[in-house]
């Protein structure tokens, strides 16, 4: 096995969040007076932060942006955050990596109290060494620097290390913190954007996950 360390993007990669996401991003945008916005650009918002998908996708300004970011969470936090199911075959992947003796991570753009509930919520919390994720005013897209924080904080090696995740941002968050990387297809990210990112490999469910890192 190359890989000792596996970092999991959480949304679109270990759970299918897509509804509890796409519904509070609907919320927040008819508060903040959109009319109703199609499927597909309302996916956009996972992935990366919301602060980002907001200024990026709308051209909000940061005030307005904050303002739709306390929104999403207001109905995120209260009724939405558990409204996720595992994707199949990531439960069983996770106990082979486990009883292999691999250290597993999640490393997410969400607010990491917030994954850390979800995750004890859904049964996974023994699968996993540690989960790293921004607290709730750090609002960068930018994954190297979360990747960066889970190798200074456990000693790892970078060459033993693998970021898996659905998004461009996974995928350029490992090119730049020096990792390797795995796109997984079954998420909710853009193909293209995430072919041009360079991922080392590609997988399109959790047995080919399974073929590469074991």
């Amino acid at each position: 096995m190359k890989y000792r360390n596996l970092f999991f993007d959480l949304d679109g990669t270990v759970t299918d969040s897509g509804n509890a996401i796409m519904s509070c991003a609907r919320y927040a945008l008819e508060k903040m007076g959109y009319g109703e916005e199609p499927e597909e650009k309302l996916k956009r918002f996972i992935g990366p932060s919301l602060m980002d998908s907001f200024e990026r996708l709308y051209g909000m300004s940061e005030e307005d942006a904050t303002k739709a970011t306390k929104l999403f969470r207001s109905l995120y936090v209260d009724n939405k955050m558990y409204d996720v199911t595992v994707y199949p075959g990531i439960q069983e992947l996770l106990g082979k990596c486990r009883d292999e003796g691999l250290k597993t991570f999640v490393v997410t753009s969400k607010v990491q109290a917030y994954a850390e509930r979800i995750i004890e919520k859904i049964g996974l919390d023994g699968y996993f060494t540690s989960i790293v994720g921004p607290d709730p005013t750090d609002f960068s897209s930018d994954k190297s620097r979360l990747i960066n924080r889970a190798v200074a904080e456990y000693s790892l090696q970078k060459k033993e290390c693998v970021m898996i995740g659905d998004t461009r941002f996974d995928i350029e968050g490992a090119v730049k913190a020096g990792l390797d990387s795995i796109a997984v297809t079954y998420g909710y990210g853009n193909p293209t954007e995430v072919q041009m990112a360079h991922p080392t490999y590609i997988a399109d469910d959790a047995a080919d996950l399974t073929d590469i890192l074991l």
